[in-house]
């Protein structure tokens, strides 16, 4: 199997060092270069041609939102993960809008950032236009957009199971009448958990963005008034009004 091509952009050397021998230990993923500095970083990737660059956003030269742009720039076709130290919402929602294919806060779990760049590598994908080049947009990457502009960070673990939750509803949209003894212990058996478990993380992923007042933008991004606000959706509710959206842009 051919080793999926990555290049390190982190301002600490450590950083980079630390990545560079979890990828060489998974052997799934060739590491082939680094750099600390946006300058450099832009240059090397240019002419390395990875497919998945991994960046900070905190950069000396160049910074990382300068830098998504340029890279989506050059026509190539090549996933940006955003790996940072950076929590605010409104930088998490640029770098996404500018193209970043996931935003993960630090610190985080190898496994984490691993299963993020193998979703990316093997996921379904739609054409769309980004900078005059056809660019494959994931179903992955369009409901971490959504989950993104609705306030619920990368980080927790509901995030995946949400994510995971909405797939299967969108393979299968009868689940969503099933959720509790299905669906939940389907994404317990995929994350070796339990189904309990799973409920309380969706849970409290949907608490988060209700208690950041982010969960109305489902309105916006769903084009009608689907939602009232009056109180925070249920797991199921979210979960469908989701999938809903996929099947209807016609995942």
């Amino acid at each position: 199997m051919q080793k999926r091509r990555v290049f390190l952009l982190q301002e600490s050397a450590k950083t980079n060092e630390e990545l560079k021998k979890n990828f060489a230990l998974s052997g799934e993923f060739e590491v082939v270069g680094t750099a600390t500095d946006g300058l450099t970083g832009l240059k090397l990737i240019e002419e390395k041609k990875p497919g998945f660059v991994v960046m900070e956003l905190v950069l000396p030269g160049y910074d990382g939102l300068f830098l998504i742009d340029k890279i989506n720039a050059m026509g190539l076709d090549i996933k940006i993960i955003v790996l940072s130290v950076l929590s605010r919402d409104d930088v998490v929602q640029n770098a996404i809008n500018r193209g970043a294919s996931y935003y993960l806060v630090k610190p985080i779990n190898f496994s984490v950032l691993k299963e993020r760049l193998a979703e990316l590598d093997r996921a379904t994908d739609e054409k769309g236009m980004i900078f005059g080049k056809t660019k494959k947009i994931s179903l992955e990457e369009k409901i971490s957009r959504i989950f993104i502009n609705v306030g619920i960070p990368p980080h927790i673990k509901g995030y995946s199971y949400l994510r995971e939750g909405v797939k299967m509803a969108v393979d299968d949209p009868d689940i969503i009448n099933n959720i509790t003894k299905k669906l939940y212990p389907m994404i317990g058996e995929k994350y070796l958990t339990t189904a309990s478990k799973v409920e309380r993380a969706i849970r409290h992923a949907i608490e988060v963005a209700w208690n950041r007042g982010r969960i109305e933008n489902l309105n916006s991004i769903l084009g009608v008034r689907a939602y009232l606000g009056a109180e925070k959706p249920t797991n199921g509710e979210f979960i469908a009004l989701v999938a809903d959206k996929m099947l209807l842009e016609g995942e």
